[in-house]
């Protein structure tokens, strides 16, 4: 990898956005690799968390417009930049795909295609001095990387078209109030609670999880009927699988279940 640092640990995999030069901007070579590393966790069937995070106290600045090959890279031809923009797409599409519980650790800026790779993960955990901007409309540009599908949903369509169309700076305690991140914390307890927040889903049941994800991703396009019914499915292969019969074991033994992902 050129662009990302990856660890893996307890069945944790955090990846490190490292472009600190450029506050982890995302040229074409990092778009490539977090696609490809997005693919390789939902493979593996050992990586059961990922946090996504960027070096040098920021998250990730946007694309790189200043790169020759990165999603700005087609500018003035719409054929050629509409199949950079779709490796953009590819990216957060492979990351909203993901069956496994992901972790956004933001600290410093998280804006443009940066803002959707944080609000693309299942949870946001911010530092105190983390900000958040859509910003396109200031570069003249519109919503990408998922941002129009993810911002109407985590915050309302009134709040997402203002900060889509004014592309303001949000601090994070305003972003907190808006429901835009779910925790902010100090500086210097952000990597302690992601990494316990990360432990306790590692230590969780892979399937359930991965269905739960499922279940509310599907909630926005389906009918209460068919919401139902797909609960009923989940929860029937639940309770044919060993998780779950380890689960109730270790609720009547009172001890901690040891779950295996089948």
């Amino acid at each position: 990898m050129e662009t990302l640092v990856i660890e893996r640990d307890g069945g944790v995999v955090t990846v490190t956005m490292n472009r600190p030069e450029r506050k982890n901007a995302a040229n074409a070579r990092m778009l490539e690799e977090l696609w490809r590393t997005f693919i390789d966790v939902e493979r593996r069937t050992e990586d059961r968390v990922l946090v996504l995070t960027g070096a040098g106290g920021a998250f990730c600045s946007g694309a790189d417009l200043g790169a020759a090959e990165g999603p700005a890279g087609g500018a003035g031809q719409t054929v050629h930049g509409l199949l950079r923009m779709r490796r953009l797409g590819d990216v957060a599409l492979a990351l909203h795909r993901l069956a496994k519980p992901t972790i956004a650790k933001v600290d410093g800026v998280a804006v443009g295609a940066g803002l959707g790779l944080a609000l693309g993960c299942d949870l946001v955990v911010a530092s105190d001095r983390a900000r958040f901007s859509t910003i396109f409309s200031r570069r003249g540009l519109t919503l990408d990387n998922g941002s129009s599908w993810l911002l109407p949903r985590l915050v309302g369509m009134a709040r997402a078209k203002e900060l889509a169309l004014f592309g303001d700076m949000v601090e994070a305690a305003d972003a907190l109030a808006i429901g835009l991140v779910n925790r902010v914390l100090p500086v210097d307890e952000l990597d302690a609670f992601v990494a316990e927040w990360a432990g306790r889903l590692a230590a969780g049941p892979p399937l359930a999880l991965s269905m739960t994800k499922t279940l509310l991703h599907a909630s926005f396009s389906g009918s209460m009927e068919q919401a139902v019914e797909s609960e009923a499915r989940c929860q029937a292969v639940n309770y044919a699988s060993a998780d779950t019969a380890e689960a109730i074991a270790a609720f009547k033994e009172k001890r901690e279940p040891r779950f295996v992902g089948r």
